[in-house]
């Protein structure tokens, strides 16, 4: 039989959505079904319910993530899987904003951009390493194939600016938002010594400018594909971040924007825009990477952090 860990899992309103999604693929709960009785592998799940091994696989871990699954390493170094409970219990939301995380996190594709200024010399690589449409030609910053970006660059000035939903709703005050991403300089090739100042700005307000030392290419990036031979390839994951005591770059502070002066409002996208300005003291370009290239899994991530949270 199944050493049920626990009889009932107990979800604060802030996970409703996370376990209704878990619950709500078939294969999913087809899998709770032949768990109920006793553990089994995942190569025997696949055998028993009659679905492709891979697919066993990616249901199994979205139940994990929702520890309603738990799993272990049996002989042959196999998964085996167990049920971790008999029911659950969820709590409904009671006040504005309970059936939200602590931080709600928007992930953007970098070729996911709404509007852009670029010049010469330019481009972008997707994730296989190789070159969307024609290096140097602005124009394909506007080509549909642009949002299969991983790497987007541009020398000189110019900016990449992204539209992004807010997914809080009205009453609901935020302690502070983070914005992260990759990036470094661009340069010919690449070049240790070619700062850039990377400025930052959330609908049309200076968070911050950070000065990038480099263009880095003097190894491979830990994702960047082995066909990129193009010079570039990683960043520095950067953080800018804006409280109501100010704005900051990596924990440092940048400027005195602060989340009330954005004038956030529900129905209004949040326009956020890394450049390159025209009067710059080191006006050397930008590259933007996304989940596939440089050294960090992942695209450019906006990051809600609710006070009301944080004070409880």
């Amino acid at each position: 039989m199944n050493d049920i860990s626990q009889e009932t899992i107990r979800y604060p309103a802030s996970r409703i959505l996370d376990v209704a999604k878990a619950l709500s693929g078939d294969v999913r709960v087809r899998i709770l079904e032949a768990l109920g009785d006793k553990p089994m592998s995942v190569s025997q799940l696949a055998e028993t319910l009659g679905v492709a091994q891979p697919t066993i696989s990616i249901n199994v871990q979205t139940l994990e993530q929702v520890n309603l699954i738990s799993s272990t390493q049996g002989a042959n170094r196999e998964k085996i899987c167990a049920v971790t409970c008999r029911s659950i219990h969820l709590d409904l939301p009671s006040k504005l904003g309970d059936g939200l995380h602590q931080t709600e996190e928007i992930h953007m594709p970098i070729g996911m951009f709404s509007r852009c200024s670029i010049q010469p010399s330019c481009g972008m690589a997707g994730k296989d390493g190789g070159i969307i449409g024609s290096q140097d030609d602005p124009r394909v910053f506007y080509m549909p194939e642009r949002v299969d970006a991983s790497l987007l660059w541009f020398a000189d000035s110019g900016y990449v600016e992204y539209y992004f939903a807010n997914p809080l709703p009205p009453g609901v005050e935020l302690d502070e938002i983070r914005i992260s991403a990759e990036v470094c300089s661009e340069a010919p090739a690449f070049r240790e010594d070619w700062a850039s100042d990377i400025t930052l700005t959330i609908n049309d307000l200076h968070v911050g400018t950070w000065t990038c030392p480099s263009d880095f290419g003097n190894r491979k990036g830990k994702l960047t594909p082995e066909r990129w031979k193009s010079g570039t390839e990683y960043g520095m994951l950067t953080e800018w971040s804006i409280s109501e005591q100010g704005s900051k770059i990596n924990g440092i502070a940048s400027s005195p924007t602060t989340i009330s002066s954005l004038q956030l409002a529900f129905n209004e996208p949040i326009r956020v825009r890394f450049e390159i300005r025209e009067d710059a003291l080191n006006r050397r370009g930008l590259n933007l990477f996304g989940s596939g290239f440089g050294d960090y899994s992942q695209d450019i991530i906006l990051s809600f952090v609710r006070r009301s949270v944080l004070g409880t």
